[in-house]
């Protein structure tokens, strides 16, 4: 057995599972009293902390798990049915929905398909060549759809040339997931976690085009050169295998034409309704992040109605339910977090550990989340900490923080095999062609070593981009007081303490 091959969790691991989560919920309860909370905020953290750990010990049952801790928390009257709908983040979740309905449609309109003949037709195809496409490949699918649907094809362009030339893939689709990790960082609409960030801090796609593609960019450089020294022998290997190969006159698998004029359309279209969605919304005055949720509703629409035949199947078949209802239960009980006074005491403590040193803020919200981002798939992690972000940084500009917390998500789920739900689909893929396990460790050697070189050097870019992005802030926080000192004195209003006091949420 390799060290990529591992055997099945047995019943006795998963019993010890079970008393790991017992006890380090129990140990966390403990730590929660002697800090000060509440009986309230005690709970909210152990039901959250449970949400964590099951989707770290017991995958499968996830979803069920976080079912009952919200049952739990209005059980307990610590969660309302208002505070739920509000922390649901429908936004991101209708999103997610139109961008599911849009890929299924263009999955069989061919478009993924005619991407994956391009690459087989490469002439004088090599090794570096071909790690050099799956990489590009697989970062800027990322920023373009998504992380899941980038893998996904990517996978299995690796599959039919590996198949072919028989070779081991797994080095290869590390590779893939490693680049796709990096390049979901791009753009809001390579992860659901630059999804998140983006509705919470009111981003627009236009500031992650700005501040973030840039980095992804410098980062993926440095990914990639890591990943061709670190696989050098596969490398060098397909390289003879497609050295033979042409020599026999062979391809890497049949050549098809493929109708794909429409798909890449549709594409385009719903591509460029996101990135032009802020000057959209200034012209028609409507209210931040509309157009960016309504663009893929509408295209989905529209091929709904186009392929009504289909419309069912896309909606029951092709989205991932499963996968979003667990989200809506994940975001709810950050929201409680949040509700319950835990994440204003987190940010407090982060805030006075580190007042006037935002240089080294910026690298603890880093390194925090790709830990936590590392061990817990990190929409969980960054669903949690976003509003300790939101504290410190504010919304409604591109603050130092909010990039901080979105490239440790991004590049902490590089460390271990569990990190982000681009590894899980792979591995779970590998496992369902080959009958082949990577162990933790074999993942953990690269993992680690590619995790920690991107982190410092998108830290070294937020201390050279950091303080730009602060003058702004500033001059247009000095710019909206001007304007306001220069405009018609404010009139009192009478205070209606009884409104103020139904409005605050409960603590």
């Amino acid at each position: 057995m390799s060290e990529y091959d591992a055997p099945p969790p047995t019943t006795g691991e998963l019993w010890r599972r079970a008393l790991i989560c017992l006890a380090i919920s129990g140990a966390l309860a403990v730590g929660c009293h002697l800090w000060g909370l509440q009986p309230v905020q005690i709970l909210s953290a152990t039901v959250f902390t449970v949400t964590v750990l099951a989707t770290l010990f017991f995958w499968r049952f996830r979803l069920a798990i976080a079912f009952l801790g919200i049952a739990v928390l209005m059980g307990c009257n610590v969660l309302s049915l208002d505070h739920f709908i509000e922390s649901c983040e429908l936004p991101v979740i209708m999103f997610l929905v139109g961008m599911m309905v849009t890929i299924a449609v263009l999955k069989e309109l061919g478009l993924f398909t005619w991407i994956i003949q391009l690459v087989i037709s490469i002439k004088g195809m090599t090794g570096g060549t071909f790690v050099l496409t799956i990489v590009l490949l697989s970062a800027l699918m990322a920023c373009v759809v998504d992380e899941v649907t980038s893998i996904v094809f990517v996978c299995a362009l690796i599959f039919q040339v590996c198949d072919t030339l028989k070779l081991r893939p797994t080095p290869f689709v590390i590779i893939a997931v490693m680049a796709t990790n990096v390049g979901s960082c791009g753009t809001m609409l390579g992860n659901p976690v630059g999804l998140l960030i983006g509705f919470k801090a009111k981003l627009s796609f236009h500031h992650f085009l700005i501040w973030s593609f840039p980095v992804m960019a410098l980062c993926l450089t440095a990914t990639l050169a890591m990943l061709m020294v670190w696989y050098r022998r596969d490398i060098a290997l397909l390289t003879e295998k497609l050295r033979e190969r042409r020599e026999m006159g062979l391809r890497l698998g049949p050549l098809v034409q493929v109708p794909y004029k429409r798909g890449l359309a549709i594409l385009v279209v719903l591509i460029s309704g996101i990135g032009l969605h802020h000057p959209l919304e200034h012209v028609l005055g409507l209210e931040e992040n509309t157009v960016l949720m309504a663009a893929p509703l509408i295209v989905a629409g529209v091929l709904m109605i186009w392929r009504h035949d289909r419309a069912r199947e896309y909606i029951e078949n092709q989205v991932e339910w499963w996968t979003l209802l667990f989200f809506m239960m994940l975001f709810a009980k950050a929201g409680t977090l949040k509700f319950v006074g835990i994440t204003t005491r987190i940010a407090t403590d982060f805030g006075n550990a580190f007042e006037g040193m935002d240089w080294a803020l910026m690298p603890v919200v880093m390194i925090t989340s790709a830990i936590g981002s590392a061990f817990v798939d990190n929409v969980v992690f960054v669903a949690a900490f976003t509003p300790v972000v939101e504290k410190l940084a504010g919304t409604g500009q591109p603050h130092p923080l909010w990039w901080a917390l979105l490239f440790g998500a991004c590049f902490g789920g590089n460390i271990t095999m569990i990190g982000s739900t681009a590894n899980i689909v792979a591995l779970g893929m590998l496992e369902k062609r080959y009958r082949s396990r990577i162990t933790f460790v074999a993942w953990l050697k690269i993992g680690l070593i590619t995790g920690i070189l991107a982190c410092l050097i998108a830290w070294a870019a937020l201390l050279v981009t950091g303080p730009i992005m602060t003058n702004r802030i500033r001059s247009r926080a000095g710019k909206a007081s001007g304007e306001k000192a220069a405009g018609a004195p404010e009139k009192p209003v009478a205070k209606d303490p009884g409104r103020a006091e139904s409005q605050a949420p409960a603590n």
